[in-house]
């Protein structure tokens, strides 16, 4: 599982990078040489697009999405294992119906051969790998159901967004 998250995090990182490289070298070429980068938008976006979709199981993996508590610290421990539960449950049906309408969009562009503007890059893979994204997304969350219903009977257990609930005069 480590490698998996190792290599997904490189992988967004990398994207991150090359957007940052890309932006550089556009404005530099602009403002130096009267010239931006052919295609840079559309670059630009195609990286976004790895970066974000990469990136999202890793943030449902370590509870980095918003999350709201403002009664948390007034509710017993069972009630919240089940109120994560069914957080996570809603979440894994989000993402896994995205995660179909997607793939329904990636059968569409592959067939059609749809290609970017400029470039005519193709844009099926991108699609089959934000649907791929999404279903592991999915995945993710219902990992994190069970993880909650295994521990629904211990207090200490209950976590959000990768911390202890807030307790007490905190």
């Amino acid at each position: 599982m480590k490698r998996i998250t190792s290599v997904v995090s490189i992988v967004a990182a990398a994207s991150l990078f090359a957007m940052m490289l890309l932006t550089f070298a556009d404005v530099i070429g602009r403002k130096f040489f009267g010239n931006s980068i052919v295609g840079a938008v559309e670059l630009t976006e195609l990286c976004m697009l790895v970066m974000i979709f990469m990136a999202l199981p890793l943030a449902s993996l370590a509870g980095e999405h918003i999350v709201f508590d403002l009664l948390d610290r007034y509710l017993p421990a069972r009630v919240l294992h089940l109120q994560m539960a069914l957080a996570h449950a809603v979440s894994a049906a989000i993402f896994g119906g995205a995660a179909w309408l997607v793939w329904v969009r990636y059968v569409r562009t592959y067939s059609m051969g749809d290609v970017t503007a400029r470039l005519e890059i193709r844009l099926g893979p991108f699609h089959q790998m934000v649907a791929a994204m999404l279903l592991i997304t999915a995945l993710v969350h219902v990992a994190l159901i069970v993880r909650e219903w295994r521990h629904r009977s211990d207090p200490a257990q209950v976590t959000f967004g990768g911390h202890a609930p807030p307790r007490g005069d905190a």
